[in-house]
């Protein structure tokens, strides 16, 4: 079973949400309507940290099941935490300046690529054998 993985999955998904209610809460606060998506800069950067992280969704989710089923569940669900706090990490650079998005972004990339690539080594590993 792959417990620890489905946490990590919810934890993501629930990382989401919450972007989803702090774009909501940005468009009231600084005025901007359905259906702009632009307006005060301060928006803009938390409407971006929202559809970032719907970008990466497909990419992360797909390799961190992988990842879980070919090469373990624990080690998943470690890089799978790394990459939400990475997610967080970019939230709160990038809410305060765009130059500030970097490190989270790098933190998430780079969990986001090991699970990609340990998911498809493990799968060919598999295949092979």
């Amino acid at each position: 079973m792959y417990h620890s993985t489905a946490i990590v999955t919810c934890l993501a998904v629930a990382f989401y949400f919450f972007t989803c209610t702090q774009v909501a809460r940005a468009r009231a606060a600084y005025g901007v309507k359905l259906p702009a998506i632009s307006g005060h800069p301060d928006f803009e950067r938390i409407f971006r940290i929202q559809m970032n992280t719907l970008e990466w969704m497909p990419i992360f989710l797909p390799s961190l099941w992988l990842f879980a089923i070919y090469v373990g569940d624990a080690a998943a669900a470690a890089i799978g935490a790394i990459w939400v706090i990475g997610r967080i990490v970019y939230f709160i650079g990038y809410r305060e300046a765009v130059a500030k998005r970097s490190p989270g972004f790098a933190i998430q990339a780079v969990a986001s690529i090991v699970l990609w690539v340990g998911g498809i080594g493990g799968a060919v590993w598999r295949l092979a054998h």
